[in-house]
């Protein structure tokens, strides 16, 4: 990109956050307090896409057949995260995606317990 040319050399142009029309157009006017998503949830397809489905959730659901997090469908889309979540709200809900939550992360076991694994290891 150049300062005289705002938009990338392969002519493809960044989502303007600053145009609500579409982004209001795409989510039905609903917003996203029903569901709360992480950016590492991991969206899996329950169901194949119909011809009469929104674009923006035929794609979700084609892409998802791997689950994916809601950062990759946000980023493969193009569209802001608050955007995919309303789309993945209303996927939800007709059940036709999972929502899969975040493993947390272990809590580190017992020294003693690793100690005793090491020990037994060391007189194999």
């Amino acid at each position: 990109m150049t300062s005289d040319n705002p938009h990338p050399p392969d002519g493809s142009r960044p989502w303007d956050e600053g145009t609500p029309v579409p982004l209001y157009v795409i989510t039905g006017g609903e917003d996203s307090s029903a569901k709360t998503f992480d950016l590492v949830t991991l969206i899996a397809t329950r169901s194949q896409p119909e011809p009469s489905m929104q674009p923006e959730q035929a794609a979700i659901l084609s892409m998802c057949e791997y689950p994916l997090s809601v950062a990759e469908v946000s980023a493969y889309l193009s569209l802001p995260f608050s955007v995919v979540t309303v789309l993945l709200s209303q996927l939800v809900d007709d059940e036709r995606v999972e929502a899969i939550a975040p493993v947390p992360v272990a809590a580190f076991p017992d020294r003693g317990l690793l100690e005793a694994v090491i020990h037994g290891l060391r007189r194999l």
